[in-house]
């Protein structure tokens, strides 16, 4: 058995943390493989690494002094290392560092240098081997990550190496350049790292015990989802849930790997389990809510629509013309909606409403903006009668007008439009429904 782990920027803070981490490492002799992210902040108000990276080469690229924020981070640092007692020194990556924004600035390589140098550290304090993530993680020449290079480098690598700490977030280009993922691109290493040594398991570890049901910010202390698959949590991520990286799961998923996300503050916790199936049931029918604001809907309608071959097609290809992703498109007999996000919209919408009339000649075109979309997911929903009734009925309750219905056909998820100010309402009267139990009719 192998295990990768993974910690985020808030596990690796401080040496306080730094030595938490360590320890769970420790604690499991299959724990082989680690990647480690920037150090994260260590109390409100406090200052990622990566941020002041960033700020460090924009004053560098505007040919400003950046030496403020650069001894920051190297007081970050050093606090660390003399927290963890270490015999270690960053000077020389340091020099490197700092002669490359005063002479030649780039961006990717200034923002990846938080994880590198972490490496760096939990290497030392670990004893495992140091492997540079910019000569096993690859993009091509357009800058889309190269899997199958990656991984054949990359294993091989590892083959070799017993234990090690791969930093997270970056990779290279064909030409040596750094290039990273976008912002929370280290749980993509971590499923690269998972992928191309067969791993058992890839444990990311973080500040919370796992995935919540809904928005801490909206649902005061929301139960913790034990186990969900990958295709579930793909719905609630495109809907908004963001405690990992979407893009984390396709390198796992294509080897069959589980994910468990962990609490590094609560190590015996189970967290919570991703895997491509289960017979496991959930808790509760559904397995979480999430939701995004700032949507509208463009309604088309036109008689006997449904008999014009092609109609949806020529809509469509509006949009695509004028570079407008539609996110959903519910349709009738006779009405089609195309709800697309409404900042991609406003600045095109006459040429688009135009366009849709010269090409469709619908009897009317409506425009609605202002609408959330909330996303209702559960694998249990499919073999649980009156999933969809109980949903309407805590939206009516909290009188909550409901502006447009979408069933996906696996039956996963019901996305439902609200108005943007019915938001938090309706999210918070359908968890009560079904966890809290306020609607004991359906029960």
């Amino acid at each position: 058995m192998k295990k990768v782990v993974k910690f985020g920027g808030s596990s690796l803070a401080d040496a306080a943390q730094f030595a938490k981490s360590a320890g769970i490492v420790r604690a499991d002799d299959t724990r082989v493989y680690v990647v480690p992210s920037a150090p994260g902040k260590r109390f409100n108000g406090d200052t990622k690494v990566t941020d002041m990276l960033y700020e460090c080469f924009e004053l560098a690229s505007a040919g400003r002094d950046f030496q403020e924020p650069f001894r920051k981070i190297k007081d970050r640092y050093g606090e660390i290392i003399r927290g963890l007692g270490l015999n270690i020194s960053l000077d020389d990556a340091f020099a490197e560092i700092e002669d490359r924004l005063l002479n030649h600035p780039e961006k990717d390589y200034t923002a990846s240098r938080g994880e590198y140098l972490n490496g760096l550290v939990m290497s030392a304090y670990l004893g495992f081997t140091f492997i540079d993530a910019a000569e096993v993680v690859f993009f091509n020449d357009g800058g889309v990550f190269d899997w199958e290079r990656t991984r054949e480098a990359l294993s091989g690598r590892l083959a070799g190496t017993p234990a090690a700490v791969v930093p997270g977030f970056y990779g290279s280009r064909p030409d040596g350049a750094v290039q990273t993922f976008s912002r929370g691109g280290s749980d993509i290493t971590g499923a690269i790292v998972a992928g191309a040594c067969g791993a058992s398991v890839y444990e990311n570890w973080t500040d919370v015990c796992g995935l919540l049901m809904a928005d801490p910010r909206i649902i005061g202390n929301p139960e913790v989802i034990r186990h969900i698959t990958y295709s579930e949590l793909r719905e609630l991520a495109y809907m908004g849930a963001t405690v990992m990286h979407e893009d984390t799961i396709f390198p796992v998923k294509k080897a069959g790997i589980p994910i468990n996300i962990r609490n590094t503050n609560n190590p015996d916790d189970p967290g919570t389990w991703i895997v491509e199936n289960t017979a496991r049931r959930s808790r509760f029918t559904i397995t979480g809510i999430t939701g995004r604001k700032d949507f509208c809907s463009i309604g088309i309608a036109k008689d006997f629509m449904h008999t014009e071959v092609g109609f949806c097609k020529k809509v469509v290809e509006i949009f695509e013309e004028f570079g407008i992703s539609i996110e959903h498109l519910p349709t009738g007999i006779d009405t089609m909606n195309v709800v697309v996000q409404e900042a991609k919209f406003v600045d095109k919408e006459q040429q688009v409403l135009n366009a849709i009339s010269r090409c469709v000649t619908p009897d009317t075109l409506e425009v609605e903006s202002g609408l959330a979309l909330i996303s209702v997911v559960g694998r249990s929903m499919r073999s649980q009668s009156g999933t969809a009734a109980k949903v309407f009925s805590a939206l009516a309750r909290a009188r909550i007008n409901v502006r447009m219905i979408d069933q996906g056909a696996s039956e996963l998820n019901i996305i439902i439009g609200v108005l943007n100010e019915d938001f938090e309402r309706a999210i918070s009267s359908i968890y009560n429904a079904f966890v809290n139990k306020d609607c004991d009719e359906w029960e």
